[in-house]
């Protein structure tokens, strides 16, 4: 008996050890995209500050000058940071209202990261850019290729410097390894036109 007794202590121990660091992993994960995640207008953030309901709210927009308003601070630039440098932020602001204020800042709908996929693709339309992401990742989110796609002849529209940008993809040359290199990493409002 006491033999299975310690196996089921073992099998339990290590049952809430896989769970943990499978938990924290996916933690680690999300944190991992929220820091490196770059907030832009159209954002919208959730702004939850501990014990202090006043200072808290759930749909805070960042305006299309990159900033946003906030109880007793006003207004505070939002675009180009990260969710943790603004929580930074305000935090160091608050310290003048609140005693030690613990401030958790979240994106609630990434609106301004976005690229776009259109033409033979199962769903065309806009898409989030939550993190780094490749041409063939964004097929896949758009459903793949209709039948009658031209899977060799893909444009990537880029604005570039203040130009448009126009890029040849060949997705057959991807998959295939041959030019591995077309597989190139998507950026803010991108668009891609499957023909």
């Amino acid at each position: 008996m006491s033999n299975s007794f310690h196996r089921v202590i073992m099998v339990g121990a290590l049952i809430i050890v896989f769970v943990s660091i499978v938990f924290e992993s996916q933690w680690a994960c999300a944190q991992n995209m929220e820091d490196m995640y770059r907030l832009g207008a159209g954002d919208v953030l959730e702004i939850i500050t501990w014990k202090e309901p006043d200072f808290s709210r759930e749909d805070v927009f960042v305006r299309n000058d990159g900033y946003i308003t906030f109880p007793l601070l006003g207004d505070i630039r939002a675009e180009g940071r990260t969710t943790g440098e603004l929580k930074n932020d305000l935090e160091k602001k608050l310290q003048d209202y609140v005693e030690a204020p613990e401030i958790t800042v979240t994106v609630r709908n990434p609106g301004s990261q976005r690229f776009y996929v259109l033409g033979e693709v199962v769903n065309t339309g806009e898409y989030p850019l939550l993190k780094k992401m490749t041409v063939l990742q964004a097929f896949a989110m758009a459903g793949g290729f209709t039948e009658w796609a031209s899977k060799k002849k893909i444009i990537l529209l880029r604005r570039e410097n203040g130009k448009e940008k126009i890029y040849e993809i060949n997705y057959k040359d991807i998959v295939k390894r041959k030019d591995y290199s077309q597989n190139v990493l998507l950026q803010a409002d991108d668009t891609i036109i499957v023909p």
